[in-house]
């Protein structure tokens, strides 16, 4: 589980960025979903604060595969967020998720 700590602080953050695991050994929808139930125990306030979805090691996805495998991990959840597709190894994908939190911390107070 992800702690009662952890659960604390993250109560304190207007962003919750879920970073999953695209390589072969993923398992992004399970993940997904059991970090989602705990959220929700926890707090269900917490649980419907923004959450982004950021899909990690693509670069480990055969090209011709990413968005079909991408796209059913959206689908499988029914995400309604935004979704980025990053490689943390490569940097692939990484500046647009940077710049997209930089642009939502900036303008959450407002």
């Amino acid at each position: 589980g992800l702690g009662i700590r952890f659960l604390k602080h993250l109560s304190r953050t207007r962003l919750l960025v879920h970073l999953v695991d695209m390589g072969p050994l993923g398992k992004p929808v399970e993940d997904v979903k059991t970090i989602m139930n705990e959220l929700a125990s926890f707090s269900p306030e917490l649980a419907q604060r923004e959450r982004w979805l950021v899909l990690n090691k693509v670069d480990l996805l055969p090209p011709d595969e990413r968005d079909r495998a991408c796209d059913e991990v959206a689908g499988a959840l029914g995400w309604q967020g935004p979704v980025f597709r990053i490689s943390a190894l490569s940097g692939e994908g990484t500046d647009a998720l940077v710049q997209a939190v930089m642009v939502f911390i900036e303008t959450a107070g407002e």
